[in-house]
């Protein structure tokens, strides 16, 4: 399968599923509804690595659909600031932190929180500077966990990849 055939496959299924449960949610809290849809992309990213054929489409459908029920849930309790304090923790983290070094973040208004710790660093394929990373995010005393990979753009800024 080509890459752009296979981009659009992952961008339908993220328009259909991400769709349906953004336009639910977003009558009643648009956090919600952008947690829906990064959730859904970033879901379908991952089911894209997995398999091959109708078991890797039907991959990305289930990892859209987990995906943004996921980034649903969390992006009902995370606001503008939460985001800023989280990505800026991950900007910090990438560039200056060493292996297995957290860098925390608080939002003194919401009382959400959370860490960023990258857990390896590596050049990719194409010379890219890597990091895989795991990130913790505690959204009214409840704990969500995730891992990722982030690549250093030719621009300086470290883009979450996988």
């Amino acid at each position: 399968m080509t890459i752009l055939k296979h981009i659009s496959h992952i961008a339908a299924v993220i328009v259909l599923g991400g769709t349906l449960i953004a336009c639910e949610s977003a009558q009643n809290n648009p956090k919600q509804a952008g947690g829906a849809l990064l959730g859904a992309g970033l879901g379908a990213l991952l089911g894209s690595n997995v398999g091959s054929g109708k078991g890797q489409m039907a991959a990305i459908a289930v990892g859209a659909l987990a995906g943004a029920w996921g980034g649903s849930e969390i992006g009902k309790s995370l606001d503008k600031a939460d985001r800023a304090y989280a990505e800026r923790s991950a900007q910090n983290g990438l560039e200056y932190a060493q292996a297995g070094q957290a860098q925390a973040w608080k939002n003194p208004d919401s009382g959400n929180s959370g860490t960023f710790t990258p857990t390896r660093t590596y050049k990719a394929a194409d010379g890219q500077n890597c990091r895989d990373f795991e990130t913790t995010i505690y959204v009214e005393g409840k704990k969500e966990t995730g891992t990722g990979r982030a690549c250093r753009q030719a621009d300086g800024i470290w883009q979450i990849v996988q």
